[in-house]
């Protein structure tokens, strides 16, 4: 809600309660004032760097931002301030770009503190007009990098106009000595004034300032005013709102004419008010739109009609007795009331002509109260108030009839918007008297509620935080005796506005008002005690004004009737759906205030409106009856009542007839079918907890069919399928048990064959929704229905987890599929000799988990990225409900090897990469550790891991963080039972793409490494964990991509520094063969780059393993991708440098000259040869090039497909034909018999056995296999 700066009519001394702080962190002095006055004392300094200028400009300008909303800190600096920049400026002696960045720091500081502030401070001597004009003179006013300078220049010039002193005596004898061509100081300002009215940057502004104190001055008024105004209409008049320049000019002229009107005397003005005003007319600026020109014309307007009518305070107005809030509430305590003045209004001040110009004035402010920008009808309210307050008291009623004309249906939003404005402005001004006042709150209690429908949103939140703002000013000006009558509607209308708006600000703008009303007013019922309740923060929250702070406010019978009228009138039926679902909830939370009301009045209007035609009243009205009824059932148990007491037959048959009514209308078809889908499903679930006696009616069979269709079709509400779904799943638990139950503990065997056999025939649809529905679905059923059928409800629901190539990407269904076995297994229990048909028992626990277990290795991705991720997650959430629960119930059920599996499963995605489902699984290893109601048996190294692990600190480790989960489970390393799984976490986190998780898991890891180097046997144990996690993850990329990463850090970083003393080491040679293995035949340009990386770390292991890395790499070479060439040799540069005793000291300069100098890019015959050079620089046997032969294909069919691709052509083939002696023909088409085949990454040319060309492929030497 907006609140004027400008006091209420009435006292003065009351103005001050105008300017209390705002609420906020608050500072309390300009703490860098000695920050600052080191960056203006060094100027100076700056001026030569462009670098370390902008620098001092842009932190100047953060320091003064800080005070925006506190710029009155900054008043005991500005002089000083001021002074250090005003030295520069008047030094005569420093460069013109020093006084440029002067001005700069001026204007920020005038930014913040404003110019009205900052222009008392301006030097304004006699001495400094000449020297401000003279500066003019040396001004661009096209150089928009130095407009700074020319605004705080126009702002000096204009307060150095306020001299008490005549122009003309600036001149001296310029009028005796006619041969001096010297212009007059009047004439040179003037000439400045008007020169930047129409220019298009700030200055505009400023010299509209400057046109207000010139022309205003006695001696200029009589010699130049009358010039300057004609000047300023024929300029006014002859520009186009059309056009950029004609807007540029219009604005200053406005600007000017607004600052003359405002601050020249009326008996200067008032002979020119009338032609302005015609000037103005035949603009026609509302028809412009540019939203600042209309705001112009409305001010300068008003000011008109202000110049136009006499200055007084009209004596008919409202006067309160007593504006003081403190004195208030003084009287209040002291059971006074407040005495309100008598004025007596003569006949003199009311009887005399109004100006004709006064209509005009009036239908412009009215128009622009209508005006479709918000600052254009801000102005034109404060003009109405002004206007009003001036007139006579019969034609300031006719123009408060006139404001409350806006208020038609037939207007727009911005026209209630605007009258809300002007009543404020009226009725705070005292010009609204009391005997409008049963007019105007009716029309304030509809804005209150004013919310019209634009499409799919709606307009009126600005509507109705004006109608607050009304109310706010109507606490200010009204005594407690005028607002008596309508205390009732007005504080129910702000309760329910502050309560159950949709717009937050409207609702902090309900709550302020209401506490200026139980402040100023003293009238409103429980006031006190519901503002500690419903205060600005607390309404902030929208879920807790609905379902929390309603409940307490109507607990005030004042209150609880109206709040329940507006949730069924207006929130039930409102355009959001989220709205239409808190008010069903709030009408629960409030039917026990009011039963007899909710049963008698709001149930019956509830059930005409399910069968409206608007959508949203019949999904709104659903779940509020639904939620009616259940609030009733709950409030007739807790008194022992039947629920017959509160619903008449006539409702009953009306709700059970809901369903039914929209299937025959075909409703839950097209678009608004899934909106009645979930609303009968809420309905479904309530009635059947409210135990509705419907038992063997047809109704039921209705709802189970409403059921099974919805889950049927969730397809065709793919984009909001999961509320549907619930909603569905929710619905279908609360009707089995409440209606499918013949005796205690038994269901009817039609029944339960019927539909156990029905939704595990749907668990093998070929749609993912219809699985995923009907999964839920079996694991909502009771008890009762799935006796008898577990085995083959289980057996159904893990076949639904499994991977088939049919259904990879279903990765939904198998997440649901895990929810509802966890469902499925809580519902029925366990024992451990038990039915595997009835209970979990030790048949059938290993078998779920099996299912569970093997789901926590689902790393399905599609194009959403990810989808695994969801089964992981399902997957853990069940492994740690069904432990706890054997671990409750059966703890001989747990086995040993599977509770270690389970740990060691969650450790593994504890240690991943992705935040969320790490922090879960986090989540869930503390859970299953710390449990000890009883403890699950059999957790590897427990003590250990509550060491690591202290129950004091599960609750404080945030998992989402890298920072805080990696260091804990990277200590997980040391325990072996956890180090395989840790580190096939780690090595996915360390080798990833987010930077946090990367550096983070790295740092830890490393941490882990320097703590083991001094301990051989724990490091050969890590390495061996490590090569067994790259051989059963080989060729996986997944996991082999970012293995191969996080080798190349760990090889870079010395972790493995231990095995290289040692010729051949094993571990050496195992990474080596499994590296090779990983990048043979790749095609993964990142995988054999990650390759590349490792190999060059490995130099640093000796024996024959450094010559067959060096092979590899001279192979990698030769490699037919051009960008590995250039990597590798790029990648063996830094190697041959890192370390030094890989290349003897003689071929060093040798060998780098190669790599540095032959470019790899390069076709491969010219690579090959300088790759061989290295060869036998580095000792190591050159490759050995081999023929490859392959299927035969004719030639004329290879060289098709090879144009095609435009690869090899015709006359390559014939030189290649000749080069293996065969006789071409006259065309390549009659050549004999070469062929073509793809091998690898090559495409080989393939002739007879007989005509084989000579080598095509590199090999490694027999002699280095």
């Amino acid at each position: 809600m907006a609140l004027s700066d400008e006091p209420a009519a009435g006292d003065p001394k009351d103005e001050a309660e105008e300017e209390a702080p705002a609420l906020g962190p608050a500072l309390e002095a300009f703490g860098e004032s000695a920050e600052v006055r080191a960056l203006l004392g060094g100027l100076r300094d700056v001026l030569g760097e462009r670098a370390e200028r902008e620098a001092a400009q842009e932190r100047f300008r953060v320091i003064m931002d800080k005070y925006q909303e506190q710029p009155h800190l900054l008043d005991p600096h500005l002089e000083w301030m001021m002074n250090l920049l005003l030295d520069i400026v008047q030094d005569k002696t420093v460069p013109t770009a020093l006084v440029h960045l002067a001005f700069k720091f001026l204007y920020i500081i005038t930014k913040v503190r404003g110019y009205k502030v900052f222009l008392r401070l301006f030097p304004h001597e006699v001495g400094n007009v000449e020297p401000v004009l003279d500066m003019f003179t040396h001004q661009n006013p096209k150089d928009h990098e130095t407009w700074e300078t020319r605004y705080m220049l126009l702002l000096w010039l204009s307060v150095t106009c306020l001299v008490p002193f005549d122009f003309a005596r600036f001149d001296g004898n310029l009028l005796l000595q006619p041969e001096c061509r010297r212009t007059p100081i009047m004439d040179r300002i003037l000439s400045v004034a008007e020169s930047y009215l129409v220019v298009s940057d700030k200055a505009r502004d400023a010299a509209a300032v400057l046109v207000s104190k010139f022309i205003t001055r006695p001696d200029v008024t009589q010699k130049k005013m009358a010039g300057f105004l004609d000047w300023s209409l024929c300029t006014l008049a002859g520009s186009s709102f059309h056009t950029i320049e004609g807007v540029i000019a219009m604005d200053g002229m406005l600007q000017a004419l607004a600052q003359i009107f405002k601050h020249g005397k009326r008996e200067d003005c008032l002979p020119y008010a009338c032609t302005v005003l015609a000037c103005l007319d035949s603009c026609r600026l509302s028809e412009s739109n540019q939203t600042l020109l209309r705001k112009l014309g409305v001010k300068l307007v008003q000011r008109l009609g202000l110049t136009l009518l006499k200055p007084k305070v009209a004596a008919w107005r409202y006067q309160r007795g007593c504006r003081s809030l403190a004195a208030n509430l003084q009287l209040r305590t002291e059971g006074q009331s407040e005495q309100k003045p008598q004025v007596e209004t003569s006949d003199s001040e009311e009887d005399y002509d109004v100006p004709e110009g006064m209509e005009s004035v009036i239908e412009q402010l009215l128009v622009g109260l209508k005006d479709k920008d918000t600052i254009v009808r801000w102005s034109a309210a404060k003009g109405i108030g002004r206007m009003a307050g001036r007139l006579p008291r019969e034609l300031a009623d006719d123009v408060v009839g006139s404001v409350l004309d806006c208020f038609s249906f037939q207007e727009t939003d911005k026209a209630w918007h605007g009258g809300c404005l002007a009543l404020a402005e009226l009725g705070r001004r005292g010009l609204l008297l009391p005997s409008r006042l049963p007019e105007v709150v009716g029309v304030i209690l509809k804005a209150l509620t004013y919310d019209e429908k634009r499409g799919a949103c709606s307009v009126g939140a600005n509507v109705r935080d004006a109608a607050c703002y009304v109310c706010w000013a109507f606490a200010r000006a009204y005594e407690p005796q005028e607002l008596k009558p309508f205390v009732t509607a007005i504080s129910s209308a702000l309760v329910i506005a502050a309560v159950f708006d949709r717009n937050i600000n409207c609702r902090r703008a309900a709550s302020a008002a209401f506490q200026e009303n139980v402040g100023r007013q003293g009238t409103f019922p429980h006031g006190i005690e519901i503002l500690t309740t419903a205060d600005y923060f607390a309404v902030g929250n929208i879920s807790n004004c609905f379902l929390v702070i309603s409940v307490f406010v109507a607990g005030f019978p004042e209150y609880t009737q109206p709040m329940i009228e507006h949730l069924v009138a207006m929130k039930v039926s409102h355009w959001d759906g989220v709205i239409r679902e808190l008010s069903a909830k709030a009408l629960h939370n409030l039917t026990p205030r009011a039963p007899e009301f909710c049963a008698t009045h709001v149930l019956p209007r509830l059930l005409s409106m399910t069968q409206s035609s608007d959508l949203h009243s019949r999904h709104g009205a659903i779940l509020a009856c639904a939620e009616i009824i259940l609030a009733l059932h709950r409030l007739a148990e807790q008194q022992d009542r039947p629920l017959s007491d509160y619903l008449d037959e006539k409702t009953v048959q009306g709700v059970k007839q809901i369903n039914q009514q929209l299937r025959d209308r075909q409703l839950y078809r097209g678009l608004g079918g899934k909106l009645m889908r979930i609303a009968v499903c809420v309905l479904i679930e309530n009635l059947s907890l409210s135990r509705m006696p419907f038992k063997g009616d047809a109704v039921i069979g209705g709802w189970q069919w409403l059921i099974d269709d919805t889950l049927r079709n969730l397809r065709l509400m793919s984009h909001s399928s999961t509320q549907v779904k619930d909603m569905a799943v929710s619905a279908l638990a609360a009707l089995c048990r409440e209606y499918y139950m013949e005796e205690p503990g038994k269901a009817s065997p039609a029944v339960q064959e019927e539909l156990v056999s029905q939704y595990l025939a749907e668990l093998r649809s070929p749609d993912e929704n219809t699985r995923c529905g009907f999964s839920l679905a079996l694991g909502a059923l009771p008890d009762f229905l799935l006796k008898g059928q577990l085995q083959q409800v289980l057996s159904g629901l893990i076949s639904v987890t499994q991977i088939s190539p049919m259904d990879v990407n279903f990765a939904e269904s198998r997440r649901d599929g895990l929810k509802a076995i966890a469902r499925v297994c809580q519902t029925v229990g366990v024992r451990e000799d038990g039915s595997p048909d009835d209970t979990l028992c030790k048949e059938n626990v290993p078998q779920v988990y099996r299912a569970l277990l093997n789901c926590m290795n689902d790393y399905t991705t599609d194009s959403r990225g990810d989808i695994g991720a969801w089964v992981r997650e399902a997957a853990m959430t069940s492994l740690m409900e069904l432990t706890l629960l054997l671990a409750r119930g059966c703890p001989a059920l747990l086995e040993a090897p599977v509770c270690e599996q389970v740990m060691c499963c969650v450790a593994q995605q504890a240690s991943e990469k992705i935040d969320r489902f790490r922090a879960h699984a986090g989540h869930v290893f503390l859970t299953l550790l710390h449990s000890d109601d009883p403890p699950v048996p059999h957790v590897p190294h427990r003590g250990e891991l509550e060491q690591l692990f202290p129950r004091s600190d599960a609750a404080s480790v945030n998992w989402n963080a890298p920072s805080q989960a990696f260091p804990r489970v990277t200590q997980l390393l040391g325990l072996p039972a956890y180090r395989y799984h840790v580190l096939l976490g780690l090595a996915v986190s360390v080798g990833g793409l987010t930077e946090s998780t990367v550096r983070h898991s790295t740092h830890s890891l490393f941490e882990y490494m320097k703590g083991i180097q001094g301990d051989p046997q724990a490091l050969a144990s890590f390495g061996e964990t490590l090569l067994q996690v790259f051989e059963d993850n080989l060729l996986n990329d997944r996991v082999s991509v970012s293995l191969l990463k996080m080798l190349d850090q760990m090889l870079a970083n010395g972790c493995f520094e231990v095995f290289t003393t040692e010729d051949n080491h094993p571990f050496c040679v195992r990474l080596l063969a499994l590296c090779k293995e990983e990048t043979r035949k790749s095609r993964d340009v990142q995988k054999l780059r990650s390759g590349i990386a490792v190999f060059c770390g490995m130099v640093q292991f000796r024996g024959d393993v450094r010559k067959r890395v060096l092979l590899q790499l001279l192979l990698l070479l030769c490699h037919p991708f051009p960008v590995i060439r250039k990597t590798t040799a790029s990648q063996v540069y830094e190697m041959v440098l890192t370390y030094g005793d890989v290349v003897d000291v003689d071929v060093l300069d040798e060998v780098m000259a190669v790599l540095s100098d032959t470019v790899w890019e390069a076709e491969l015959p010219v690579v090959r040869g300088q790759r061989n050079h290295l060869c036998d620089l580095l000792g190591v046997p050159r490759p050995q090039l081999v023929s490859k032969v392959g299927p035969h294909l004719p030639l004329g069919l290879w060289v098709s497909r090879k144009n095609s691709r435009g690869a090899v052509g015709p006359r390559a083939l014939r030189s290649l034909a000749v080069q293996a002696g065969v006789s071409p023909g006259s065309s390549g088409r009659a050549w004999p018999h070469p062929v073509s085949r793809a091998e690898g990454t090559l495409s080989v040319l393939h002739f007879p056995v007989s005509r084989v060309p000579r080598a095509v492929v590199d090999v490694p030497p027999s002699t280095m296999e």
